[in-house]
């Protein structure tokens, strides 16, 4: 193999690890801030919904997954769906309404007031992210938006988490790296500290 290889592999490892210290330096209060208004909504009965496109609709089934089964510790499932796997209405909305609208009339069907969207895009700008982000908002919904430097999803977003980095690979990397560490942190409110969750339980 090449050393031109090596370098290359070497110095793509050193910007990614930069970039993750550097994310979870400047969010680790505003990720515990997350973990903990999806515990609050899971505890009292609520759900958390996610979406994407692309890769990023790879890391809203792979969340939604981690939820429902388990991510590190035994514990019962909790209630997660990814809008982005059924196909059906996937293509009947895209069809009849357009593709701007796909996860926005699932968040309107199944979310409810106290939910947790959490909207994935590396731009910051999907149309129909943005578009599910307003419909959860209409009902009273929690907004959470994984973007990269910035984007229109910011203001749509109660909690926006962004990488800053213009590289879409290394965007969705942290992102992944993020969605593990709120998985983590709400089991550890859910049923490792729930005395840390009780008074906010008592909000409202």
């Amino acid at each position: 193999m090449s050393g031109h290889v090596v370098e290359d592999i070497l110095g793509y490892a050193r910007e990614g690890c930069a970039l993750r210290e550097r994310f979870f330096a400047e969010n680790a209060e505003q990720l515990a801030r997350v973990a903990r208004t999806m515990a609050v909504c899971l505890a009292r009965g609520g759900k958390l919904l996610f979406c994407g496109n692309g890769g990023s609709a790879a890391d809203a089934q792979h969340l939604a997954a981690e939820f429902v089964n388990r991510f590190q510790i035994e514990r019962p499932p909790l209630p997660a769906l990814a809008l982005t796997t059924d196909s059906s209405i996937l293509t009947a909305v895209g069809n009849d309404y357009g593709f701007e609208r796909v996860f926005a009339k699932q968040v309107q069907a199944l979310g409810v007031r106290g939910d947790v969207l959490t909207g994935i895009s590396t731009s910051g700008n999907s149309p129909n992210v943005l578009e599910a982000m307003r419909a959860a908002r209409e009902k009273g919904m929690i907004t959470v938006g994984l973007a990269g430097q910035n984007g229109d999803i910011v203001p749509l977003s109660d909690f926006a988490l962004l990488v800053p980095h213009a590289t879409t690979a290394l965007i969705q990397e942290i992102h992944i790296a993020a969605g593990h560490l709120l998985c983590k942190l709400v089991d550890y409110y859910l049923f490792e500290a729930v005395m840390e969750l009780r008074p906010y339980l008592d909000e409202g």
